[in-house]
């Protein structure tokens, strides 16, 4: 299995990568699929509903900060984490939200942000659920997603699945010890 550096460090705004990171990714991913289902233009709100561990400890470990920056387009590796929090602030005063950067929708922080604390999704305590609706109501999407630890993300399609693929990744390095890592850097000369 080919593994990089980056799937075992998570690239992203803290202090969880489970509270942060996966949020952020999912809430990203769902956007994405309103743009790839051609609903984006039509979605008028959006509600966020946190579970589990997300919901309990969200506001301390920054999940919906990250879930906002998720749904505006924002990515664990590429958020601006200096201007991150007056964004988040600029959202919740100003009562808009911008979709993947692309879509103007109204948003009340306090109504279409949930943070359950004492419910919990079935399938893993790091639950979140997102749903899209047109101007007049109607269901454009809904998804749930678990974060599931160090920045990985499932949706509801996974669960039960066998999650685990064949990875048929050439490596153009690859090793299977440390001592085979520290031979083939004395080879090549990299570090």
């Amino acid at each position: 299995m080919a593994v990089s550096v980056f799937d075992l460090f998570s690239i992203g705004i803290g202090p969880s990568s489970s509270h942060t990171v996966g949020p952020m990714r999912a809430a990203r991913m769902f956007v994405v699929r309103l743009k790839e289902d051609g609903v984006l233009a039509q979605t008028a709100t959006v509600r966020a509903e946190l579970y589990g561990s997300l919901g309990a400890t969200g506001h301390g470990h920054g999940t919906p900060k990250a879930v906002l920056l998720g749904l505006e387009g924002d990515s664990p590796r590429t958020v601006d984490v200096e201007t991150a929090d007056a964004r988040v602030e600029a959202i919740k005063a100003g009562g808009r939200l911008k979709l993947l950067g692309e879509q103007e929708i109204a948003f009340s922080y306090d109504d279409d942000m949930v943070l359950h604390r004492r419910k919990a999704l079935p399938y893993h305590a790091n639950g979140m659920t997102l749903w899209a609706y047109d101007a007049s109501g109607a269901e454009l999407l809904s998804k749930t997603y678990y974060s599931v630890g160090g920045g990985f993300v499932v949706d509801e399609d996974a669960v039960g699945a066998d999650r685990i693929k064949l990875d048929d990744t050439v490596l153009k390095y690859p090793f299977r010890t440390g001592d085979e890592l520290l031979r083939m850097a004395g080879e090549t000369g990299l570090s």
